[in-house]
């Protein structure tokens, strides 16, 4: 567990520069599409000269192999984990500061569980109760943003970064899925009134769904990299169709090398990091705990933003909120550790 929770919050040393430079971007006037589809194009880029370089092309080729083999899998992995994913992200930096969003992201902390017992697997009911404090902290924050700015500027801030954290883990847990090849009923084992479990309503169609997820025993899903290369490949589609549905002006220069420096440290660097973590998880509640590392996003884009930008300190209210999401992810690890 030790090993899965320090690489997780790595990974959200990386990922906190996404919502300092997305924010950076948004307040030098570039648009929240280049924003997020010059992201993924730039990882291509990076994925590439790394597989080379590190002599990895033959397993790079064997990723794009199993791509076209189930490539409607990939797109929507990729288009839900990787794209709506960040195309939420990027949207609500045009209306809230980076730590607002950075916060707000943590509700993935909530989506996770759900997302986990939508595909019937079994999560901590003490644990699923905890993120009611996480939920609180990030409410405590968006009502102090609400006392700044008009309504309608909170609700577009706050409410994409609320699909997005739905978005991501639901995205991740299909390559788990994959990866794991369990398409069968859920796991055996004795019942326990303190873990929560789908609906049995809804156990059949659940088996259905994850029986159509393919089996993927390939050496690319055993490399993260790979990972992130696919879901790259497959959320492409998705970024041609925002591009020429919004039509938006060329980027700048500025917001060129911005999307390289989000490629470089979030793009490829943290997502490589978090994916590891998660697929070091064995078990249900092992993969909440990798999730639930996130949350030190907050206080890395609070400074960030801070230093970098000049932004404006958070006061009581969401110090409070920064409070109860750190509180809710001390809690939440020390529940997966009884």
């Amino acid at each position: 567990m030790f090993r899965i929770v320090a690489t997780g919050i790595l990974a959200a040393l990386f990922f906190s520069s996404t919502f300092v430079l997305n924010r950076a971007m948004s307040l030098e006037g570039g648009h929240w599409v280049w924003t997020a589809a010059l992201r993924y194009v730039w990882m291509l880029l990076l994925l590439a000269v790394w597989f080379v370089a590190t002599g990895k092309s033959s397993l790079a080729l064997g990723a794009v192999r199993l791509y076209r083999r189930h490539w409607l899998f990939w797109t929507i992995a990729g288009s839900v984990g990787f794209g709506v994913f960040y195309a939420l992200i990027s949207f609500s930096a045009s209306y809230a500061p980076g730590w607002v969003v950075a916060a707000t992201w943590q509700m993935t902390i909530l989506a996770t569980p759900v997302v986990l017992l939508l595909f019937g697997r079994r999560v901590s009911l003490k644990a699923l109760l905890l993120t009611l404090i996480v939920f609180a902290g990030v409410l405590c924050i968006n009502v102090e943003q609400a006392g700044s700015l008009p309504l309608h500027e909170v609700l577009l801030g706050a409410l994409p970064v609320l699909g997005a954290a739905f978005a991501y883990p639901f995205g991740n847990q299909l390559v788990w899925e994959a990866r794991e090849a369990v398409h069968a009923a859920a796991p055996a084992g004795n019942p326990d009134t303190s873990q929560a479990a789908a609906p049995s309503g809804g156990h059949n169609l659940l088996l259905r769904l994850r029986r159509r997820i393919p089996a993927m025993d390939d050496p690319a899903m055993q490399d993260s990299m790979c990972r992130v290369l696919l879901l790259t490949l497959g959320s492409l589609p998705l970024w041609i169709i925002l591009v020429g549905v919004f039509a938006p002006s060329l980027p700048s220069e500025g917001q060129v090398m911005k999307t390289l420096l989000v490629a470089v440290f979030p793009g490829v660097a943290a997502t490589s990091l978090f994916l590891s973590a998660r697929h070091m998880a064995r078990s249900p509640s092992q993969l909440a705990a990798a999730d639930c590392t996130q949350a030190m996003e907050v206080v890395f884009s609070l400074a960030g933003e801070a230093i970098l930008l000049g932004g404006v300190l958070p006061h009581a209210l969401g110090w409070t909120g920064i409070a109860l999401t750190l509180l809710g992810l001390v809690l939440y690890l020390k529940v997966q550790n009884a």
